[in-house]
């Protein structure tokens, strides 16, 4: 399921700035009011504790992953400011729900000593779908001129097919505790909630204004963009293991303080960069970064009772979602007058996760939440 997602999104995001500047002549207000309607489906991923009370998880998974694909598969034939507003609901109403469950399945169904190094390859798998989705961009687009809308229609189908062989080939997997189906909110769990919303709203800068200033500033090409991406997710196929297994064994403080000074340097850079050059190098070391935010899932898989997993993944990621629903329209606009803002409001944000992180103690457990205090659970 990861790959598939993994093939079909990327191909949607490879696309999307190239696509929308070119087909509907988007500026900084129009790719923000789309990033902020992309994440109203991830706002509302707390609903999917609702949908479980009929759905078993792993068929709710094969079902919103098989309504992203359909999501992309259209996307082409809408070349408009509003259509392009529809299709990307679409698709990201099944992104969000599959990545709620997704998560759920993978705290509850893998052990806690083994979750960061599972992570990582799991990340890894996701690398090489994405390397063979902007690697087929590449040479479908640059080399054989074919049109945006062939080739989201080609990866949305084989998207679909491979959903079908899921559900077709693989058993229906029992749940190892049976989850709570209302929504839990526990003060004992608020470090992990307060770094899940800074990350969200930190990720959509990267996510949304990074990518348009490749197009926008330096003039990335569709080709230019898909071996940007490339680059990227070689590094996903050749590090993200070994990320995973390094914060296994360092644990999750040290690994999101490395995170998060690296991120507050890069963000920095991004403010006042004026070569495309480094600002590709930027980029590709900003995505590496991002690859040690498993040591947040992994923080609250150690101190969350098991039963709580499927509606805290909801919650949190409702949590994430709730500053970038606003973001990308708030800062699309300040886009208008200073980019070099919206960048250093991405460098404030990194620096007060990097402050929240050293609360994370050097052994969590549930119990020992947080490293100065030991709060009862709630």
């Amino acid at each position: 399921m990861a790959f598939i997602m993994a093939m079909t999104f990327s191909v949607w995001n490879v696309l999307l700035n190239n696509f929308v500047v070119e087909r509907a002549a988007f500026t900084g207000k129009e790719i923000g009011i789309l990033q902020s309607l992309r994440e109203v489906p991830g706002f509302l991923a707390f609903t999917a504790i609702y949908l479980l009370l009929w759905f078993k998880e792993q068929s709710f998974a094969l079902i919103f992953l098989a309504v992203m694909c359909v999501g992309v598969a259209v996307t082409g034939w809408f070349p408009s400011e509003w259509g392009l507003y529809l299709t990307t609901v679409v698709m990201s109403i099944g992104f969000h729900y599959f990545e709620t469950v997704n998560q759920s399945l993978t705290l509850q169904w893998v052990d806690k000593d083994k979750s960061a190094h599972f992570m990582g390859r799991v990340l890894a798998w996701k690398g090489g779908a994405s390397l063979i989705a902007y690697g087929t961009v590449w040479l479908l687009m640059e080399w054989l001129a074919v049109s945006y809308n062939t080739v989201y229609m080609v990866f949305g189908f084989f998207g679909l097919l491979g959903v079908l062989f899921l559900w077709l080939s693989f058993p229906s997997f029992e749940s190892p505790h049976a989850q709570t189906k209302k929504l839990i909110l526990r003060r004992r769990y608020w470090l992990y909630y307060s770094l899940t919303f800074l990350s969200g709203a930190r990720r959509q800068i990267f996510i949304v204004f990074a990518g348009f200033m490749m197009v926008e500033k330096f003039g990335y090409s569709v080709g230019d963009v898909s071996l940007l991406f490339i680059i990227n997710y070689v590094f996903n196929i050749l590090f993200a293991a070994k990320i995973g297994a390094w914060i296994g064994k360092v644990g999750e403080r040290r690994a999101l303080t490395v995170e998060y000074v690296g991120l507050a340097c890069v963000f920095t850079g991004y403010a006042f960069v004026e070569s495309s050059v480094l600002a590709g190098v930027l980029y590709v070391v900003d995505h590496l970064f991002f690859a040690m935010a498993i040591a947040i899932k992994t923080y609250f898989q150690k101190i969350a009772d098991p039963e709580d997993i499927a509606s805290t993944a909801g919650v949190s990621f409702t949590i994430n979602h709730i500053a970038a629903v606003v973001i990308p329209a708030a800062l699309g606009l300040v886009w208008l007058y200073s980019p070099t803002s919206v960048f250093l409001v991405g460098t404030a944000l990194a620096l007060s996760s990097l402050v929240l992180s050293q609360l994370i103690p050097l052994e969590p457990e549930a119990g020992n939440e947080i490293a100065i205090w030991r709060e009862k659970k709630a």
